[in-house]
């Protein structure tokens, strides 16, 4: 038998919901992939995330690429993860 976690844990004590000491943000993963992949051309799931340079730039030069630099970049943002403005963690779901 597992004696995981520890009589006496507190997850709140050692960072639970934390990853790696990094809290978690109140944005969706799946929301600002899907809104990049779908809404890129216009920076939308940048926007969402609060990335607002990124996303000017992805809707004033998103032309150059023709539009493959925010669709790869939902994807990244899907497979990988990302993080919000304030630098915390995309939650899953």
């Amino acid at each position: 038998m597992s004696n995981y976690p520890p009589a006496g844990y507190d997850a709140g004590q050692y960072g639970g919901g934390q990853q790696g000491g990094q809290q978690y943000s109140d944005k969706s993963k799946l929301v600002a992939g899907l809104l990049q992949i779908f809404l890129g051309s216009v920076g939308a799931g940048r926007f969402y995330t609060g990335h607002y340079g990124m996303a000017v730039a992805q809707l004033l030069l998103g032309w150059l690429t023709c539009y493959i630099w925010p669709l790869v970049d939902g994807i990244m943002i899907l497979v990988k993860g990302g993080t919000d403005a304030q630098g915390r963690i995309l939650r899953d779901s």
